[in-house]
């Protein structure tokens, strides 16, 4: 039996959530269920999975006062290095920031990755409004360049008010469509090729952007977007990204991301607490199924991949349960 790395995994401890989220209307529509690190545990021994890597979820860190936004941050991040201490076999941890502060943001990703020796770091596409491709985020990529840091993107709502006004939740159609519009800014802006040792995964598959290659494709081949001799193309890009398969298990999606990036760059992620215990089950079985993956490429999905990006828990054995 191969090791199972979920990447994609939720640490919501009821002090970020009640900072961050409305009760009865929880960003994204869907509240999920309440959150313990015992509930990770038994949700992971379900699944058979040997580690979470876990971060928070939507909206981040971007409370609307500075220093209470700098607070949270090194609460959840003091909190998640306390956890990963007490489950070193278990869990990783991906660092909190409190945007869209540049200064702020900096100095609380130093703060996790040199004193608590986080995993990495989680970024949202957008934070009231600012997008990570704008050009007042460069200061912090070059930080992660500098690192060579892995960064799990995240999905939040689109600041356009027109966006929620159509009845639909958020986290149906809005928040791929935020996950796609943050890869194309992100490339066509300059930051992946200024951060060619950052290394970036893309919850749910990379929303709509896997889809769309043929249209990048297009956009490339004309020109629309410029000249993309400096900076590669989009289809280059795709090739070099990594892509969770949080909500995103079923054939079709598995086989275009083959396509597009390569199975070396799929690692298997759940979305937990926000996805139904028994629908994550069903996930995981749908990959496990999957006739169009090989032996070899099962394993990849599964923990191979993530541990390029997480090398630490190589000298994990799948006994620590």
């Amino acid at each position: 039996m191969s090791l199972t790395i979920d990447t994609h995994h939720h640490m919501l401890p009821e002090f970020f959530f009640e900072a961050t989220n409305e009760k009865g209307n929880p960003v994204g529509g869907l509240k999920p269920h309440a959150w313990s690190i015992a509930g990770s545990l038994a949700f992971m021994d379900e699944l058979e999975i040997d580690i979470a890597v876990t971060s928070i979820s939507t909206p981040g860190i971007e409370l609307p006062d500075r220093i209470a936004s700098k607070k949270l941050a090194r609460k959840c991040n003091d909190f998640a290095a306390a956890m990963v201490s007490k489950y070193p076999r278990r869990f990783g941890a991906l660092a909190s920031v409190p945007m869209p502060n540049m200064d702020d943001a900096i100095e609380e990703t130093c703060y996790a990755l040199d004193v608590l020796k986080l995993d990495g770091v989680i970024l949202f596409t957008n934070s009231q409004g600012i997008y990570l491709g704008d050009q007042r985020m460069k200061p912090l990529f070059h930080e992660l360049q500098r690192r060579k840091a892995t960064v799990f993107v995240h999905p939040n709502a689109s600041p356009d008010p027109v966006a929620h006004a159509l009845g639909l939740t958020d986290n149906l159609i809005d928040f791929p469509g935020d996950t796609t519009r943050v890869i194309a800014q992100l490339h066509y802006g300059g930051t992946f090729a200024e951060t060619p040792d950052v290394k970036y995964v893309f919850s749910h598959a990379g929303g709509t952007a896997p889809y769309l290659a043929g249209r990048f494709a297009i956009v490339d081949e004309m020109k629309i977007m410029g000249d993309s001799s400096i900076r590669g193309t989009a289809a280059e890009s795709f090739r070099r990204l990594y892509w969770d398969t949080a909500l995103a298990w079923t054939d079709p999606v598995l086989n275009h991301l083959r396509n597009i990036a390569g199975m070396d760059k799929v690692v298997f992620g759940t979305d937990f607490p926000y996805v139904r215990t028994d629908l994550a089950v069903k996930g995981k079985l749908r990959i496990k199924s999957n006739p169009d993956l090989s032996a070899v490429e099962k394993k990849q999905v599964f923990g191979g991949n993530a541990l390029k990006l997480f090398p630490r828990f190589d000298s994990v054995k799948i006994s620590n349960k």
